[in-house]
């Protein structure tokens, strides 16, 4: 299961989460750990290159894209490489939404249609779909249309 889905600024505020099946009691621990988490790794990393941890039994594949800092945390059958795949669509979807590796200003703004592609690729704690042009066709705001 995907327990949690963060994306966080370059100061460590948080920009978007998605828990699924974490106690609203732990939330705060995993927010404060996987922002620690970045905070000590991320200062130096490469846009898009993949860090690995692994904390109480759980998996944890995070990494940096423009000035967002995404992190994917899952246990069982979604291990460290499941969750890179996880985090390759999230971040080929959050580049397609921007058109470019995002500032947090662009994020920001593309907020709503970020939100519909991870709603589309993590439902529940369970990865739905990793097509991209899928994702783009779910997510493309538009009314449908009568052909």
């Amino acid at each position: 299961m995907l327990l949690a889905v963060l994306f966080t600024n370059t100061e460590g505020n948080i920009l978007v989460e998605r828990f699924q099946g974490v106690p609203t009691e732990e939330r705060l621990h995993w927010r404060s750990f996987l922002v620690k988490l970045g905070a000590d790794n991320l200062r130096r990393a490469k846009n898009e290159e993949l860090f690995v941890a692994s904390h109480k039994s759980v998996y944890i594949v995070y990494t940096m894209l423009g000035d967002v800092s995404i992190y994917v945390v899952g246990k069982d059958e979604y291990d460290e490489l499941t969750l890179s795949e996880v985090i390759y669509v999230i971040t080929s979807s959050v580049k397609d939404a921007c058109g470019k590796p995002p500032t947090e200003r662009l994020f920001l703004d593309k907020y709503g249609k970020i939100c519909l592609c991870l709603d589309e690729v993590v439902w529940k704690g369970l990865l739905e779909n990793t097509d991209k042009s899928r994702i783009r066709r779910l997510t493309r705001l538009k009314p449908p249309t009568d052909v």
